[in-house]
């Protein structure tokens, strides 16, 4: 894991990544989630989105919108450095890593108040009720990496234990799709973050330095 503070004065301050949870309706900031310790690797994988895979030779070339791209992570937790200043962590001394762990796992969560709205609207008899809107979700890496992202799936092993049983160590494991214009609404908010993005790898695309085939030990194409 890679620990975010610094060991020196001079030492260049590592960004921390995290996360961001939006309000659909109000586009304000509800809360935003920083890892203790920058994971130490990031795995990503895009699927193309082609208009040739019904097998239309003639289609094969096009692409019908953004790749699929899914980002898992593996970070980690500890209270041990908190516990070291229990005047500063006053959280960690009495509940260790409950209110991190809480935290994350909320934005899988609806609300209880959302939960408690829909039993009683059923209760009383309503036929359509349409769920409450979760917040937008955005994982931050950077300033070169801020996507509307879908947490799919979410491990966590909770290793040591205080007396009270509260989690002093945790290995977390991520999985998530980045939503794309493919899968909302074009001038949503979430869309256009996504859009921001999308430029965003253009521009660093063209930084990259052109090549040539003759780096590939050709004289021509053939």
């Amino acid at each position: 894991m890679v620990r975010t503070y610094r060991t020196s004065p001079r030492a260049p301050r590592v960004r921390q990544g995290g996360f961001v949870l939006i309000d659909t309706e109000t586009d304000a900031v509800e809360r935003v989630i920083a890892f203790q310790y920058n994971p130490d690797s990031l795995s990503r994988s895009l699927q193309a989105r082609g208009s040739g895979e019904g097998g239309d030779r003639a289609e094969a070339l096009r692409l019908t919108g953004p790749p699929t791209e899914t980002i898992s992570i593996e970070a980690e937790l500890d209270a041990t450095d908190q516990l070291e200043f229990p005047d500063d962590n006053p959280t960690a001394v009495e509940v260790a890593l409950h209110a991190q762990i809480a935290a994350l796992e909320a934005v899988l969560y609806p609300s209880s108040e959302s939960v408690k709205d829909t039993h009683e609207r059923a209760q009383q008899g309503e036929l359509e009720i349409i769920p409450n809107k979760a917040p937008l979700v955005l994982f931050v890496w950077g300033q070169s990496r801020v996507v509307p992202v879908l947490i799919s799936d979410m491990s966590l092993v909770e290793e040591g234990f205080d007396p009270e049983l509260n989690p002093l160590r945790v290995r977390l494991s991520l999985n998530m799709t980045v939503m794309t214009t493919n899968d909302l609404a074009y001038d949503s908010r979430a869309a256009g973050i996504f859009r921001a993005y999308h430029k965003t790898r253009e521009n660093l695309a063209r930084r990259q330095p052109e090549g040539s085939i003759n780096e590939l030990g050709l004289e021509d194409l053939p």
